[in-house]
């Protein structure tokens, strides 16, 4: 059940990434009286977009890393069981 947990939170925690970018955007063309330039808006979504797919991969092994991790501790804590009969 665990394992499930990261990926049920996703969808909200990476709506709420985009916003946030989404937002900042919004008001550095707002501060400086013109707008940004679509092009380089696309480049950025871009560029975030490919650091997303990093930080979803590295998610990712850092769970399957957790899970192992954890398989190994439920083992080694039936070994110590069984050594202490």
């Amino acid at each position: 059940s665990t394992a499930n947990a990261p990926e049920d939170d996703a969808p909200n925690r990476y709506s709420r990434t985009d916003r946030t970018a989404y937002s900042r955007y919004s008001r550095d063309a707002n501060s400086s009286g013109s707008s940004v330039p679509s092009n380089a808006l696309e480049k950025r979504i871009e560029e975030l977009e490919r650091e997303l797919a990093k930080e979803r991969q590295e998610n990712a092994r850092l769970v399957k890393m957790t899970q192992d991790k954890e398989e190994l501790i439920g083992k080694l804590k039936e070994e110590i069981d069984l050594l202490n009969r």
